[in-house]
């Protein structure tokens, strides 16, 4: 999933980008959700096409993209597995605007 996370009263991007990245992780593991990575997104540049870390700073504010992955089990459907997920993170992270952006399935493990 991504999120949007702003942060106030930074002056530049590493420091946006490490504070959005703490702030999300407290909130997570204060619920017991270390479980869920927390990493900084990616944009592309609309000139040149490439890579760059999702983040825009204006007046001293942030708005910085987070990436948030987990595995989900016992899901009936992709679908299932996408709003497990969301629900989990997005109870945690309140006010947080959330969008699944990839599902992958990987193979379980076969029962006896």
């Amino acid at each position: 999933m991504e999120a949007a996370w702003l942060v106030h009263d930074v002056e530049n991007i590493d420091d946006a980008i490490g504070v959005a990245i703490s702030e999300a992780g407290k909130r997570l593991n204060q619920k017991d959700m270390d479980y869920v990575e927390v990493g900084v997104g990616s944009t592309n540049c609309p000139a040149c096409a490439e890579p760059f870390d999702s983040a825009y700073i204006a007046a001293d504010t942030a708005l910085v993209g987070l990436v948030l992955e987990m595995q989900v089990f016992n899901a009936e459907s992709e679908e299932h597995a996408q709003r497990i997920a969301k629900s989990d993170v997005g109870g945690a992270l309140r006010d947080v605007p959330l969008d699944v952006i990839d599902t992958i399935q990987t193979e379980g493990e076969e029962e006896d």
